[in-house]
Formats: C-alpha cells, sequence, structure tokens
C-alpha cells in the first residue's frame, strides 16, 4: 500500500520532531565496553513461548558488546499492553525498545512517541515487506523495524476431511470447498450438533474483510481532493464480501456465532471443527498443549491456501509487529543496536526455522517452497491491509467492525450495518487519537 498519509493528517504542531539519538548518557562513553546502565526491551509474549532462544542469543551477542549494560527483557499480554505503554510513556519509567503491532505503530508516531531510525543500519532493509515497513515510515523518515510477518492461512484437519470427502487436502476452489464441508457436516455434525465443518466465528473482522478484498473492496480510501480518508464499506464490492463472510458463519459455524476468533485454536483442538482461518502459526496451537492444544492431533493438523470467491485465493491480511525506540530515552543507540541484533539476518533466519515468517522477502522466499510455510509465505505479496490513517487505532479500539458484524448476524441489513459503520469510522478516521 503507498503511503498516503502526508497530507492526511492535518495537524499543525504535530509532536513529530522525535530525537534521533538519546541524551548525554548515549554519548558520554565511546567505547562500548564502558557503558554503564540498564536496557529495558518490552517484548510480547510470543518470543517468550515460541522462540526464547532467539532473545538469549540476541542478548547474549549485544552483552558481548555492551558487558557493563544490563538487559531487562519484560514480556508483555497483547490484550493490555496498549494500556500499559501509555501510562509508561506518560510517566518516569518507560521501555527503551518496545514490540508493536503493526496496525499500532501509526498512533506512537503521530504523538511523538518513537525515536527515529536509520533504516540503513539494518540487514535486509533494501527488501523489508511492504506491510511491515509501510507501517513504520511517515513523511520520509522510518520509526520503527520490521520484526516478523502473519498471514492468514487454511488450517484443517486432514484425517477428518479424508474420512468425509475421501481426500486428505482441501480442495482448490471455493465451491469444491462447500461440497466438502456438507460432507463434513454429514459425517461429523450427526454425531455432534456442536460440530462445526468450518468454525468461522461471527466478530472475526479479519476474515470479513479478506472476503471485502476478495471481491475488490476496502474499509477505506484517501481522497487526494480533500485529503482525507473516507469509509467505503458500503460500496457494492465491500457490501458483497460482508454478505459472503456473513452466510458462511450463518451456514458452517454450529457453535457461537457472535464470537471472535482468539479461541477457534481450542475448538479445533477439542476436535469441534475440520477447518478454521488463522494465522499460520496458530496450526502449532492446536496440537501444543502449553496453549491448551491436542497433542493427539499432531501430523493431522495442515495448512493450505484458503480457497476465496470467484476462483482465487482470499486474500489475507498481512499481520505482524515492529521494533521501536522510545523517543524519551536515553538510551537511543543501545536500543537501536539491540533491535539491530535481534532483527539481524542470523535471527530472522531463526525465526523462519520456526515457520515464522521474517521481515524481508529475500528470506521469505525459500519459505515459499517450504511445504510447512508454503501457504502462508505465498499469500504474502497479494495480502492486504487496514488503511494507514491517522485514526484507525480508535476504529479498533472501538469494535466497529466487529459491531458492524454482530449486528449483521443479529439481523441488521449489509446495507443498514455497512452505512453506520462507514459514519462511525469517517468520525474518527482521520483524527489523531
Amino acid at each position: 500500500m503507498k503511503r498516503k498519509l502526508i497530507a492526511a493528517v492535518g495537524v499543525a504542531g504535530m509532536m513529530v520532531s522525535i530525537a534521533a539519538c538519546g541524551g548525554g548518557g548515549s554519548e558520554a562513553a565511546e567505547d562500548p565496553k564502558d557503558r554503564k546502565g540498564e536496557l529495558t526491551v518490552w517484548l510480547m509474549v510470543d518470543a517468550q513461548t515460541s522462540w526464547p532462544e532467539l532473545v538469549k542469543q540476541a542478548n547474549a551477542e549485544f552483552s558481548e558488546k555492551y558487558p557493563g549494560v544490563k538487559v531487562n527483557v519484560q514480556y508483555q499480554q497483547w490484550g493490555d499492553k496498549t494500556k500499559k505503554l501509555d501510562a509508561a510513556l506518560s510517566g518516569d519509567k518507560f521501555p527503551d525498545v518496545v514490540e508493536l503491532g503493526n496496525t499500532e505503530t501509526m498512533t506512537y508516531i503521530l504523538n511523538g512517541a518513537l525515536g527515529e531510525i536509520d533504516e540503513k543500519k539494518y540487514d535486509n532493509s533494501d527488501t523489508w515487506i511492504d506491510g511491515l515497513k509501510d507501517t513504520c515510515s511517515y513523511e520520509g523518515k522510518m520509526y520503527c523495524v520490521p520484526y516478523y510477518a502473519g498471514a492468514r492461512v487454511a488450517i484443517y484437519n486432514k484425517d477428518m476431511f479424508k474420512a468425509a470427502t475421501g481426500k486428505d487436502t482441501i480442495p482448490e476452489t471455493e465451491a469444491d470447498l462447500t461440497e466438502a464441508l456438507g460432507q463434513l457436516e454429514a459425517e461429523y455434525g450427526k454425531k455432534d450438533k456442536a460440530f462445526s465443518p468450518l468454525y468461522l466465528p461471527g466478530r472475526y473482522w479479519y476474515a470479513a474483510m479478506s472476503y471485502v478484498a476478495a471481491y475488490g473492496g476496502q474499509i477505506a480510501e484517501y481522497d487526494e481532493g480533500s485529503k482525507k480518508w473516507k469509509a467505503t464499506l458500503s460500496s457494492p464490492e465491500a457490501q458483497q464480501g460482508i454478505q459472503h463472510y456473513v452466510d458462511l458463519v450463518k451456514k458452517y459455524n454450529n457453535g457461537d456465532q457472535t464470537k471472535d476468533e482468539q479461541d477457534h485454536a481450542n475448538v479445533m483442538a477439542n476436535q469441534k471443527t475440520a477447518l478454521i482461518y488463522g494465522n499460520g502459526w496458530e496450526s502449532g496451537s492446536v496440537i501444543d498443549p502449553a496453549a491448551n492444544g491436542n497433542p493427539k492431533l499432531k501430523d493431522k493438523i495442515v495448512t493450505a491456501g484458503m480457497p476465496g470467491p470467484n476462483g482465487k485465493a482470499l486474500p489475507s491480511f498481512i499481520g505482524g509487529s515492529d521494533l521501536a525506540t522510545v523517543s524519551k530515552s536515553e538510551n537511543q543507540d543501545l536500543a537501536q543496536d539491540w533491535i539491530s541484533i535481534f532483527t539481524s539476518e542470523k535471527s530472522e533466519a531463526a525465526l523462519a526455522e520456526k515457520d515464522i515468517l521474517p521481515n524481508n522477502t529475500k528470506q521469505l522466499e525459500p519459505l515459499k517452497a517450504k511445504p510447512e510455510t508454503a501457504p502462508i509465505a505465498n499469500a504474502v505479496p497479494d495480502a492486504w491491509f487496514t488503511p494507514i490513517a491517522p485514526g484507525w487505532a480508535a476504529v479498533e479500539k472501538k469494535e466497529t467492525l466487529e459491531l458492524m458484524l454482530l449486528d449483521i448476524l443479529k439481523g441488521t441489513s449489509v446495507e443498514e450495518a455497512t452505512k453506520a459503520a462507514d459514519a462511525e469510522i469517517d468520525e474518527l478516521i482521520n483524527e489523531a487519537s
């Protein structure tokens, strides 16, 4: 997605005059081995549970260069991270390095919370994945470093498909898939009324917007004339995608249709569904006992591209995380060095070995040929992203899309619900929070 934010934000005196380097403490000693102090790093819990050895490796390499600096890694939960970060930034105890989801970065860039970085200091920056890089840039400057990417794919139980359809692979077209879902319903639904051939939660807006993208629709688009973002969910294309999604939810999800996707891997672990649409790494969660998964399903849970409308693969949201320095930190150079080590080609290779998508297309390429990662790696080039607008975080916080979908499931027409959602998005999307 092209960056169109420069003119979109009419906020006079915006606090984007970020300190490119820290205070006196950052430059007091020229020899790295003479540096003293502590570097506080906020990482999401994913790093602690899924790649702790990478954190250990990066800290060891950093400590070798800066033996007098202690790295204090604090793991955060997605549910309350932004609330804790906002509180920390308003006080005097804040991290030097923070991990942000790629839909969260723009809010912190616009309010001056993030330090400017020089992308040339980071490995493979010339091939950073656009869906991550775009969320770090503003007015030609970079304020964070891509960390890893994620895409959504079909995650299915091949044994269930085999028993119901005679094949242990997912069909390549949606027409064939819906036929297979009917066969799964007949095979397992008669024994268990709670079984869903496709567990597609009603509030799962990432999935719903993938169907919007499949029909050529968008959540919002930037108008060069007015220099503002304008919501477009009430366009015919977007409405068609939303209707398609809701129809799938109503027909194939026999569970609670008002839920979101947070527990869909667990639903599959409990063998209450044969198919979910999720992040590639969630296939591991289905079988991981530490994530309430079911290890008995090992070698039965596989991934594939999700068939979409019109004979094409369903476009995926390009998710992922970025790493940034906090502009108030007096350890800007240390923070940037730690991020450089943690996102080096060596570190990204370690992520790729765990089937996590690296931050760059150079290291992504080999994963397109690897059976375990081909579905998610191949989903990246045609992926979609949320509007890179100053008020998008406010739209997410208000759960505008989730509540729109819930209203439709409760009986509101798609036309009425999308018009109401557009009105609410228009009130929020152009204002920095």
